[in-house]
């Protein structure tokens, strides 16, 4: 799958979302109306390393990283516990290899909040991630909604 694709199916499956490029990647918003500011994130695609953000090695040619935001009991089930948080510009303390490709990861920088991510995932891999993607649309509405 290409970075568009996703975002793109996105923006046609999960209504009141909107996108936003900035700080390096391309992000879904939930924001029916744009009634806030930016909304509330939804996904996002990375596609190339930030200064805090390396774990992933998106340096390498054509590849981009899927980043969803669940409940932390979500997390907990597909991950273990949250980690702590990271010091500035490091990953955070889990046995992952982050820069692995086609699979499901903690997120690298943002595991602790409750991220996952997947690097270049496959059709079949997104496909398989749609559950995960509900869930993270469900809680930006839920957020969104306390924000108002």
């Amino acid at each position: 799958m290409k970075p568009e694709d996703i975002l793109q199916y996105c923006l046609d499956s999960l209504p009141g979302t909107v996108r936003a490029d900035s700080w390096g990647e391309a992000g879904i918003f939930y924001n029916p109306g744009r009634v806030l500011k930016r909304g509330v994130y939804v996904l996002t695609v990375k596609e190339k390393d930030g200064e805090n953000d390396q774990a992933s090695r998106l340096d390498r040619p054509g590849v981009y990283r899927v980043n969803l935001g669940l409940r932390k009991e979500t997390f907990a089930r597909l991950f273990g516990p949250p980690p702590a948080r990271p010091a500035k510009g490091c990953a955070v303390g889990m046995d992952w290899d982050f820069s692995a490709l086609g699979c499901l990861l903690p997120h690298p920088v943002y595991a602790w909040m409750g991220w996952i991510c997947a690097l270049n995932p496959s059709p079949e891999l997104f496909a398989s991630m749609e559950p995960l993607l509900a869930e993270s649309y469900i809680f930006a509405k839920e957020k969104f909604a306390k924000r108002r």
